[in-house]
C-alpha cells in the first residue's frame, strides 16, 4: 500500500509542467521554540460604575446603553431643590457670621486704642480679643458649611469621568436614589488589555522571558505592551493571571472577545526546513534530497514532521544535518532531473 502511494505521488509530480529553477540549501539545525497556546480575554482598562453621592429623584438621563459619551458630559441629573435650599441657608449663615466678625473687629480696635492709653482694664482687652477670635472661627465654620452645601449640590449633576460607551443603566427617570446607589456603568474602548490564565508549570519560564504573541482568529497579530504577572495563583485552577496592554486597539477589538495567546515555554535545537520544501500528499510527507557527486540528483524521501515556526517545519525523522535539500520541489516537476537515466539507472 505504501509503495502504491509513492508511485502515485511520483506520477502526480511528473504530470505537472516545470515551474522554475531548482534552489538547493544545506540542512541545518536551528532553535525551535515550544509554545503553549491559551485563550485570552480582552477587557477594558477603564471600566466603572458611577454611583450617586447624594440623595434625590432622577430628573434626567441623557444617554442610554451603547451610546458614546465624551469625557465630562452630563450622564445623570438629580432633583436639587433640597440641596439648593441647604446652600442658601449656609450662605445666609456665612453672611451673618461675617457681619458678627466685622462688629468684633471694630470693637477690638476701639478697645485696643483705649488699652494703649490705659483707659480700659486688661480683662476688657482680653475679652475683646477672645470675641474677635470666636467670630473668626464662626466665619471659618460657616464657610466650610457653604463648601459642603456646594459640593452636595454639585453631586446632583453626575458627569462622565472619561470618554467611552454606556454598558448599563441602573436607574430610570423618576426613581429616588440615595448615596452609594449605582447609576450608570460604562467603559472606554481607547485602552484595552488582554488577560490570560497561565498554568502553574509554565509560570516560571513565562515570568523570566516575558514574551507572548497575541493573535485573532484570522491569524492577525496584535501588538502588546508590558506584561504584568499577578503575584498569586488561583486556588481553584492553580493558574497565574497575566495581563498585557494592547498598544493598538484599532477599533475592531471589544471587551469580552477571545484571542489566542502563544507563550514560549522551552527551546531546543532541531532540524528546521522551509515549509515550501515539504510535499504533502494525504498523510504522506516528503522532500527532495540531492544525492551523488557534483550537482547530484534529486531523490524523493519520506520524512516525519513536527511543529511549525515562522515559515519553517521541524523534521523529526528522515533527514540529517548537512544534506542538500531542494527548497522549491515544484520546480522539478516535469524536468529531466526526475526522469530515469540511460542504462537503467534510476
Amino acid at each position: 500500500m505504501v509503495m502504491l502511494r509513492w508511485c502515485l505521488l511520483g506520477m502526480a509530480l511528473l504530470a505537472v509542467p516545470a515551474l522554475a529553477e531548482v534552489r538547493v540549501s544545506t540542512v541545518e539545525r536551528g532553535t525551535f521554540e515550544e509554545v503553549v497556546q491559551l485563550d485570552g480575554l480582552i477587557e477594558a482598562v477603564q471600566q466603572s460604575t458611577v454611583s450617586a453621592q447624594t440623595s434625590g429623584k432622577v430628573m434626567e438621563l441623557p444617554f442610554d446603553v451603547d451610546d458614546s459619551v465624551p469625557a465630562g458630559a452630563l450622564i445623570a441629573r438629580l432633583e436639587d431643590s433640597e440641596q439648593q435650599s441647604r446652600l442658601a441657608q449656609a450662605e445666609a449663615g456665612l453672611e451673618e457670621d461675617r457681619s458678627g466678625l466685622s462688629d468684633a473687629r471694630q470693637r477690638f480696635r476701639r478697645i485696643d486704642e483705649l488699652y494703649d492709653r490705659g483707659l480700659v482694664s486688661r480683662q476688657e482687652y482680653d475679652q475683646a480679643n477672645n470675641n474677635l477670635a470666636s467670630a473668626n472661627a464662626r466665619v471659618e465654620r460657616a464657610r466650610s458649611v457653604v463648601e459642603e452645601a456646594e459640593k452636595q449640590l454639585s453631586y446632583t449633576r453626575v458627569e462622565a469621568p472619561y470618554g467611552g460607551i454606556v454598558t448599563e443603566r441602573h436607574v430610570e427617570i423618576g426613581e429616588a436614589v440615595s448615596p452609594g446607589q449605582p447609576l450608570i456603568s460604562g467603559l472606554s474602548l481607547e485602552q484595552l488589555r488582554v488577560v490570560v490564565d497561565l498554568p502553574q508549570k509554565y509560570a516560571g519560564v513565562a515570568r523570566d522571558q516575558r514574551r507572548a504573541r497575541v493573535t485573532l482568529d484570522d491569524g492577525r497579530a496584535i501588538a502588546t505592551g508590558e506584561m504584568t504577572f499577578y503575584p498569586y495563583a488561583n486556588p481553584g485552577t492553580h493558574t497565574f493571571r497575566v495581563r498585557m496592554s494592547l498598544t493598538e486597539p484599532n477599533g475592531t477589538l471589544f471587551p469580552g472577545m477571545l484571542v489566542k495567546v502563544s507563550v514560549p515555554v522551552s527551546e531546543r535545537q532541531v532540524i528546521l526546513v522551509p515549509e515550501s520544501s515539504v510535499i504533502h500528499r494525504s498523510e504522506l510527507r516528503a522532500v527532495f534530497v540531492m544525492e551523488g557527486e557534483g550537482e547530484g540528483r534529486p531523490r524523493l524521501r519520506q520524512v516525519r514532521t513536527g511543529g511549525r515556526q515562522g515559515g519553517q517545519v521541524e523534521i523529526l525523522a528522515g533527514l540529517s544535518e548537512g544534506e542538500r535539500l531542494v527548497v522549491n520541489p515544484q520546480s522539478l516537476v516535469g524536468t529531466e532531473q526526475l526522469a530515469p537515466r540511460a542504462g537503467g539507472e534510476e
